[in-house]
């Protein structure tokens, strides 16, 4: 039946390919020489056409399978060779350019800047054969906020490649950058920086990023403000800066966070306006069809301009363009090979876009649909109008809820049990929004006429916004801390296909292998949970700017040991959440000084767990003191704060070994290192590390 299938439909098994080599290509990096590329790409075909006058069909999919394989392998390859940049590890003086609009942090200024030049050590400049894109953090001062797009800089500073923490199953950033074109980041400190500069040419995305960031002012000028803007603002032109956590927290919760993300849902829309205004002309005057259907087309680029040219409008643009020129042959609609082929064209321009998390959901979504709505929605035949179209819009919901549900709980893990109720009420309401939002725009030459429309407008986001938090409060809206691997969204998805396939060929023998495939998920699950079931002991994270210590027991509940003055103990519970929810554990218990329990007591910063002692430094308590008998300690986690050595410490503890953490300065670290080599007491680099675990 498989085979069937890939005959059936041809781009499949060419994006099948592709996708093989495109991740093969991301875990092997290799840059393949373009002469040896063009070689064999030329005996392929020779290959091929040998096999198509043979009749060898066999050995002819066989080698286009290789070939669609190692052509992904030498996109992706290409892609990531192109992110190389000489990293000297030292502090050099580079020519950048502020390349989008720079965005103000917490604690810095972030500017999207490209590297054109470095000045080497002889004075000399190197121009870079093209521009690398950085990251570049600018202190929070009064100069820094003066920053634009467009300027150019000398800078001194020491960058970087992109660099994960270490920590287990945490986000991985690094990769996440590099797919995204980033070569590096690095820190600009005040007054090693200067202007050069301006330069007046303006990227064409950065001018869709102006286009977008004047709607959002227009929306206010017409009185928007609050929820209700960031709402209107995410819905139509993919702006979410302005999206509180509580709003966004409720869309997440009910299972509505795909109508804040700007993506083939938001197109679709559009599309279906499009269609229902153009169809009546090009079914009455044929000629027309082609006219209107690339007016269709350069009406959807024209709202992907208006949203900065996000990359995921830019995918579903790109989709239901292909959709609109697939249209000129029938009317039927969209099929899993047009499907294919959309994903197959997107992968040939940027390989990268196969591990986008968008990607991944907008074609997992279709897919579902594809397969699973004609099948739901012909379990139930209703013959009234209305009711028919509510009981399609659910079976749309299903199957676009079991297409895409393994990755949602495998990169947000979280699973809205309520998304029925959710979609029923959000969709047609989000419709609406972005059709009167679109009329806002349109009638910007006729201001008299907005009130009504921006009044109706408002009204709809109060609606949406009201009825969502109303299901957020329902029971059991959501289901929180799941966990999947990798492993386990691949077996998902097999057992979900052979379900499918039993539900069609209704036999015993295929509805017998479905029910193995989902005995084989909930082995591995089973298997997974006691391989990774808590051990007591302490962990050492690698969170900059949180130092604390993890005491872990056999059961799900868990202390995190802080000192006095907390550090940023949300920001390291969102890092360490992906592992402690692979654990199965309960949001830890955070616990300072001067508190005692059964099984863990802590006491002038010293923790006392199950016979352990460790002592937390990050200040001069311990100045000056001494003692005739040095109290026995057997980790002294020494962090930010801390600035003697351990010698100070040998006349009032006993320590077995230092855990040295990244937030030590390089001067303090090397001073305690020195003392740890001349005191013979072992030592541990977090920043090496990356997560200490010390089991009982």
């Amino acid at each position: 039946m498989f085979v069937q299938t890939l005959q059936r439909y041809p781009f499949l098994r060419l994006f099948l390919a592709l996708a093989v080599g495109i991740v093969c290509g991301e875990a092997f990096p290799y840059d393949v020489p373009v002469s040896v590329f063009g070689i064999g790409m030329g005996l392929s075909i020779l290959f091929l056409y040998g096999c198509y006058r043979r009749n060898g069909h066999v050995a002819f999919g066989t080698g286009l399978f290789v070939i669609g394989a190692a052509l992904g392998f030498c996109l992706i390859g290409w892609q990531l060779s192109a992110l190389q940049f000489p990293f000297s590890g030292q502090e050099e003086v580079y020519q950048v350019v502020i390349r989008e609009h720079p965005e103000e942090k917490n604690r810095s200024i972030l500017c999207r800047s490209a590297i054109r030049e470095v000045r080497m050590n002889d004075s000399t400049l190197q121009k870079l054969d093209e521009e690398k894109l950085f990251l570049l953090y600018f202190p929070k001062d009064s100069v820094a906020r003066q920053l634009r797009r467009g300027d150019m800089l000398w800078i001194s500073a020491r960058l970087s490649p992109p660099a994960n923490n270490g920590n287990p199953d945490e986000f991985d950033y690094a990769r996440f950058l590099r797919h995204r074109g980033v070569c590096g980041t690095g820190y600009v400190a005040s007054g090693h920086w200067k202007r050069s500069g301006r330069l007046l040419t303006v990227p064409f995305r950065q001018q869709a990023l102006d286009q977008r960031e004047k709607v959002v002012a227009y929306y206010r000028q017409l009185g928007f403000q609050g929820d209700e803007l960031a709402v209107l603002s995410a819905l139509t032109v993919g702006d979410k800066d302005d999206l509180s956590e509580d709003i966004t927290e409720t869309y997440s919760v009910t299972g509505a966070s795909h109508v804040l993300a700007l993506s083939g849902l938001h197109i679709g829309f559009l599309y279906a306006l499009f269609w229902f205004l153009f169809s009546p002309l090009w079914r009455r005057f044929k000629p027309l069809k082609p006219v209107l259907l690339g007016v269709i087309i350069c009406c959807l680029w024209g709202f992907a301009f208006l949203t900065g040219l996000a990359p995921s409008v830019v995918r579903s643009v790109i989709m239901f363009s292909l959709l609109a020129l697939s249209c000129l042959q029938s009317e039927k609609a969209i099929s899993a090979n047009t499907l294919a082929a959309t994903a197959f064209l997107m992968l040939l321009y940027n390989p990268c876009w196969l591990f986008d998390v968008g990607f991944q959901l907008s074609f997992t979504a279709v897919a579902a649909i594809l397969i699973f709505h004609p099948l739901f929605y012909a379990w139930c035949p209703i013959s009234n109008r209305l009711v028919r179209k509510v009981w399609g819009l659910m079976s749309l919901s299903v199957a676009a809820q079991i297409g895409t549900a393994p990755l949602v709980i495998f990169y947000f893990s979280r699973f809205s049990t309520h998304f029925l109720f959710t979609n029923l009420w959000v969709i047609p309401l989000a419709s609406l929004i972005m059709y009167a939002g679109v009329l806002l725009l349109l009638l910007a030459p006729f201001p008299a006429l907005q009130p009504p429309v921006a009044f109706l407008t408002e009204k709809l986001l109060q609606l949406q916004n009201e009825g969502l938090r109303h299901i957020e409060q329902w029971p059991y809206a959501s289901i929180d801390h799941c966990w999947l691997d990798g492993w386990e969204v691949a077996l998902f998805y097999l057992a979900i296909l052979l379900l499918y396939r039993g539900l069609r060929m209704r036999t015993a023998g295929s509805l017998r292998v479905a029910l193995g495939a989902f005995l084989l998920l909930a082995a591995y699950d089973f298997g997974s949970s006691l391989y990774h079931k808590p051990r007591p002991g302490f962990a050492f994270y690698q969170v900059r700017g949180c130092p604390a210590v993890h005491c872990l027991t056999d059961g799900t509940h868990s202390w995190l040991v802080c000192a006095d003055s907390l550090p940023d103990v949300s920001w390291l519970t969102r890092s360490l959440a992906p592992h402690w929810n692979r654990l199965h554990l309960d949001t830890p218990q955070i616990i300072t000084d001067s508190y005692q329990a059964p099984d863990i007591q802590m006491q002038n910063h010293i923790v006392n767990y199950r016979g352990k002692r460790i002592c937390l430094l990050n200040d001069d308590r311990w100045r000056y003191h001494t003692s005739p008998h040095p109290l026995p300690i057997d980790y002294a986690y020494i962090s930010k704060g801390y600035k003697d050595g351990v010698s100070e410490l040998s006349g009032l503890f006993t320590i077995r070994q230092v855990i040295i953490d990244s937030s030590l300065t390089p001067y303090y670290r090397k001073q305690v290192i020195e003392d740890c080599q001349e005191l013979h007491i072992p030592y541990r680099l977090l920043e090496e590390e990356g997560c200490i675990r010390i089991a009982f």
